[in-house]
């Protein structure tokens, strides 16, 4: 049965990190229903380390481009390099200091569920509106831009909202393009997780449990192959489709789970 609970959660990590569903939504509720215990946190950091791992994977070549223009000092590569950092800036100096309040959000699936249902209706307003596409490529962000879009993703330390959900609507909000939308919230997501997951080690590194090694590598595998697979398919579907399927989603999941939990599920 462990097992079972294993494979779901590692699955749902993978499937869900980087579209704007809310992964951690998802393991709160997942982990609720299913009751499964993380000691220490210590299953999720090692499924977040996986998904990491998909983004850079995928985006290899550009983050060698990325890495080999600093070299060379060329101004794109540095540019990108700003607008990524800038947008990163305002998560880390909030997660350090709202850091235990945010960790006590994360037992509360009744607040997970309202944020995934408002959360659906707050992305078919946006999706709606009609705005001028100012920027196509992440490259061409402004300081100010990246900053703003830095800003929003702090909402997503409520747990439901969705960090790449959060990103994405409000870079769409602020004239960016669908597919540079999704790639920032992409390349985003390498420092933001990265410095999280590596704040948890750090604040709880006298109560991670590897006793279930297994587990834990079968998990972070199936985070890994499951957010590589997303990754690569995300920016044709949502040019295709936009993101009303994941808004429509997150609604159904969000109202499924409060319709259980009142029933004392």
């Amino acid at each position: 049965m462990q097992l079972i609970k294993v494979i779901v959660l590692g699955l749902l990590e993978g499937l869900t990190e980087f579209i704007p569903v809310s992964s951690t939504g998802h393991l709160v509720l997942g982990g609720h229903f299913l009751g499964f215990e993380d000691a220490g946190n210590t299953f999720k950091i090692a499924i977040q380390l996986g998904a990491i791992l998909a983004i850079c994977v995928a985006y290899r070549e550009k983050l060698a481009w990325v890495t080999q223009g600093l070299v060379r000092r060329d101004r794109e590569a540095l540019r990108f390099t700003t607008v990524v950092l800038l947008g990163f800036l305002p998560a880390m100096l909030v997660g350090v200091v709202a850091y235990d309040n945010i960790k006590a959000l994360l037992n509360n699936p009744w607040g997970v569920a309202w944020a995934l249902v408002i959360g659906g209706i707050a992305i078919l307003a946006i999706e709606r509106r009609v705005k001028r596409v100012q920027y196509a490529r992440v490259e061409d962000f402004s300081a100010g831009l990246a900053l703003r879009i830095g800003f929003v993703q702090c909402l997503a330390m409520i747990p439901g909202v969705s960090r790449s959900g959060a990103t994405i609507m409000g870079s769409l909000l602020m004239g960016v393009d669908r597919k540079a939308a999704a790639e920032y919230s992409f390349f985003l997501a390498v420092p933001t997780m990265a410095a999280a997951t590596v704040y948890d080690l750090y604040k709880q590194w006298d109560v991670l449990d590897f006793s279930q090694g297994a587990y834990i590598v079968i998990g972070f595998v199936l985070a890994f192959a499951s957010a590589l697979a997303v990754v690569k398919t995300l920016v044709a579907f949502v040019g295709k489709h936009g993101f009303a399927p994941f808004a429509w989603y997150r609604i159904v999941i969000g109202g499924l789970a409060l319709a259980l939990l009142f029933l004392g599920k």
